[in-house]
């Protein structure tokens, strides 16, 4: 069923859900609505359409983020036959939303749109919006943004979230405002996430800890800068390590200029911070060997500026540091966590449970796990999320 009048995404998403009654479509004020029915129902009547829907989205999903490629890299990837691969490809090719060269294959402009679409559509399809509705009233947050998908298991949800985080910066943060970031590979993805724009705005960008002494990517540093260079705003950094003993960082902060810096951190309008386990954490800070042993004994699941936490959200460990602490964030108008991951379930609920946070952007694996472990439903911690 093709709706050639109504424009490419239109036929698109029609060509895939092709139910007699599945959409209806007005036009108002020069733009296209289109009206869904109930997903339940369609589920029902043809679940062969949602899985036919949901593949096409992986692999355009995947497409996209990791341009050009080939079609037996892709099915590998995918962990699919390379003959679905083949068909489903060929599908997606004759709608022009892919275009194929020795590199590759590739997305094209029009099959950009139509995976941002697809998109939202893929996610009422879920149930992600009354999911985002459920655990934000639960957590007592402000608001909650899931994506579809597991980057435990996908690395391309990993940086569809980084874009839903870089968008959510984009539209909320003022002239005028101060933002403090962490480091961390997912503040690394959302540093490198953001549209390109020449638009030159009034907002500073500092890191909200010292350093770790890990890959420069990752450092809170390169992360304020390269997100200050993407909003066009400005940034100053802060050069001192995260991970040395109180008596080197007492000594540190009586520096004036670092003092000043301090200061300048403490007072952000917004803080954006990754989500950690606690053993990812703890290896990253390089923690001895006794340490790891006494997070283990206190069964730590989560790590936040510094503080470790068990799963009823009690601090179990802490560490010296430079830079904000979970203390500081009361005066913060706004914190954000993001983090994502089957594997980032509990930590995240046990970051949360001190109610600090304003917004979690998670995905979709992240998500289900913390509702189940909120309903206390181990069951459902074995079940995969689809892909």
């Amino acid at each position: 069923m093709v709706y050639s009048d109504l424009g490419t995404s239109v036929s698109f998403v029609a060509t895939l859900v092709s139910v007699p009654g599945s959409m209806q479509f007005r036009r108002a004020a020069g733009r296209t609505h289109v009206y869904m029915v109930n997903q339940d129902i369609l589920r029902k009547i043809a679940p062969e359409i949602t899985e036919l829907v949901e593949k096409r989205y992986i692999i355009l999903r995947n497409i996209y983020f990791i341009q050009p490629v080939g079609r037996r890299a892709l099915a590998a990837r995918l962990r699919l036959p390379e003959r679905t691969v083949r068909n489903e490809v060929d599908v997606l090719r004759e709608q022009g939303l892919l275009v194929s060269n020795p590199a590759g294959m590739a997305v094209t402009n029009t099959g950009e749109r139509i995976l941002g679409e697809l998109k939202e559509y893929v996610r009422e399809l879920r149930g992600l919006s009354e999911l985002e509705r459920r655990l934000a009233r639960i957590l007592g947050l402000q608001q909650m943004i899931i994506v579809p998908g597991d980057s435990d298991t996908d690395e391309t949800v990993k940086k569809e979230m980084a874009k839903a985080t870089a968008r959510y910066l984009k539209n909320v943060l003022k002239d005028g405002e101060v933002l403090a970031v962490t480091g961390g590979t997912t503040l690394a993805e959302v540093a490198i996430s953001f549209p390109t724009s020449m638009e030159k705005r009034d907002i500073m960008v500092v890191p909200a800890r010292g350093g770790l002494g890990e890959e420069v990517e990752k450092q809170a540093n390169t992360v304020a800068a390269n997100i200050a260079q993407h909003l066009g705003g400005v940034y100053r950094l802060l050069h001192v390590p995260d991970d040395v003993g109180d008596d080197v960082i007492a000594s540190l902060c009586s520096d004036p200029k670092i003092k000043d810096m301090l200061d300048l951190i403490k007072k952000a309008d917004m803080v954006l911070h990754g989500i950690g386990s606690a053993e990812e954490m703890a290896k990253r800070r390089g923690l001895q060997e006794s340490d790891l042993r006494l997070l283990a004994a206190h069964k730590a699941v989560g790590e936040a500026f510094g503080y470790y936490f068990n799963e009823q959200g009690d601090v179990v460990y802490s560490t010296s540091s430079v830079g904000l602490r979970m203390e500081d964030l009361m005066t913060i108008n706004k914190v954000v966590a993001v983090g994502g991951g089957r594997s980032k379930a509990e930590a995240a609920l046990a970051v949360m449970s001190n109610h600090y946070q304003h917004v979690c952007i998670t995905d979709e694996g992240a998500a289900r796990l913390m509702e189940a472990r909120l309903k206390g439903n181990s069951a459902v911690f074995d079940t995969p999320v689809r892909l």
